[in-house]
């Protein structure tokens, strides 16, 4: 079967949607597990997510990104579920 380019999208973003909801309810796989593990990490997906708003010339810095993907400020993410290393 041949998608066609909206469906083809429309699959990504949600698959997307889907691998951000299960990072969001997997909080204890720390971004170091991710890395070894995958070679990216929350902090990869948010470099790549404000580079693709940069390419559509969309004002999404890396930190608004990061708040995107972790569902909340980093630093809010880092201080309620980040372990020490």
């Amino acid at each position: 079967m041949k998608l066609n380019e909206k469906d083809r999208i429309e699959l990504e973003a949600a698959a997307f949607r889907r691998l951000l909801k299960h990072l969001d309810e997997n909080k204890e796989v720390q971004n170091i597990d991710l890395m070894n593990l995958a070679g990216f990490c929350r902090n990869c997906l948010a470099k790549w997510y404000s580079a693709a708003a940069q390419e559509k010339d969309l004002e999404i810095d890396y930190e608004q990104a990061r708040e995107f993907i972790y569902g909340m400020p980093y630093s809010t993410w880092k201080e309620k579920y980040q372990t020490p290393q």
